[in-house]
């Protein structure tokens, strides 16, 4: 088998379409359609079938598709072990975060990797990506490292992408400083639960933890508002018009913000950091010098 074609195949199974592995590659529809149609004669078997007018993957194409990352990742050690590990240590690292993780930890690692304590020489590359849960997977195609979120409850991450820990979250209530109950160390439940809510919206990450709170309550919440961005949401908490949750470390307010945390004292509520990746990826000795870098900012942002 070819191994480009078995790329190709795998940027298919992963990016949805002709049109976007075209794009990623900078080649034609066509040139991609042709390859796979190599593939599938070189193999025998259907790799391939119309869905509506998109191009994706049958079970067969999908099993191979699966070998192609094996493939993938061997091929990489094969080239780390040849290397002897004299990886070069100046190769760029691209990392994404959704908003919150960027504000808290992009500015602290790019310092430290400039510092002369830090792996310097290591260029990082960012970008911000909130998107809805199931998306976050599919980003390791475009960035060496994703830093993506969920609730506990939530379904694990695919088995494609390698998923790195970084820490559990809570989610505390916040407060404008002139409720009632912002002079309290935490809260209940049940001193919550009749509140008007700020929730974010459906299929992403966060809006599922109020209805954690609803589950415990008992009934529905109020929401009031659907807001994704934590910072527009505590804007509108200032205002003293509505509670809602907000991660405990990477959105602390700040002094005169107006806001308070409080946590919930009868309730679990957070949501489950991690850095997803591809599973060549973390061969390179630059990806694991950022990766432990950021773990050690994620770290002491919540001491």
């Amino acid at each position: 088998m070819d191994l480009h074609q078995l790329f190709i195949l795998r940027e298919l199974g992963e990016r949805g379409s002709v049109a976007a592995v075209a794009r990623a590659m900078f080649v034609s529809s066509s040139a991609v359609s042709q390859q796979l149609s190599a593939l599938q004669r070189s193999t025998g078997v259907a790799l391939t079938e119309r869905r509506g007018r998109r191009l994706v993957l049958t079970p067969a194409g999908t099993a191979l598709a699966t070998a192609a990352a094996s493939v993938s990742t061997a091929m990489a050690a094969a080239e780390q072990s040849v290397a002897h590990f004299h990886e070069e240590p100046a190769a760029p690292v691209s990392l994404s975060a959704f908003h919150s993780a960027g504000l808290a930890w992009f500015g602290p690692l790019i310092s430290r990797l400039a510092s002369p304590a830090g792996p310097t020489g290591t260029p990082i590359r960012c970008g911000d990506e909130d998107v809805a849960r199931q998306d976050f997977p599919a980003l390791v195609a475009d960035y060496d490292l994703v830093i993506a979120h969920r609730l506990p409850h939530d379904p694990l991450w695919p088995q494609r992408v390698t998923v790195t820990p970084l820490l559990y979250e809570p989610l505390d209530v916040a407060l404008h400083v002139g409720h009632p109950l912002a002079g309290r160390s935490s809260v209940s439940v049940a001193d919550i639960a009749d509140e008007p809510w700020i929730a974010g919206h459906p299929g992403f990450p966060l809006a599922e933890a109020v209805n954690v709170v609803a589950a415990s309550a008992g009934h529905p919440l109020r929401i009031e508002h659907r807001i994704n961005e934590f910072f527009v949401a505590a804007s509108v908490v200032a205002s003293g018009s509505a509670i809602a949750l907000l991660p405990r470390y990477t959105m602390a307010p700040a002094p005169g913000s107006g806001l308070v945390l409080l946590p919930i004292d009868d309730l679990r509520v957070g949501r489950q950091i991690d850095v997803l990746s591809r599973p060549e990826t973390l061969l390179r000795a630059s990806v694991r010098r950022v990766l432990g870098e950021l773990r050690a900012v994620a770290g002491s942002r919540t001491e």
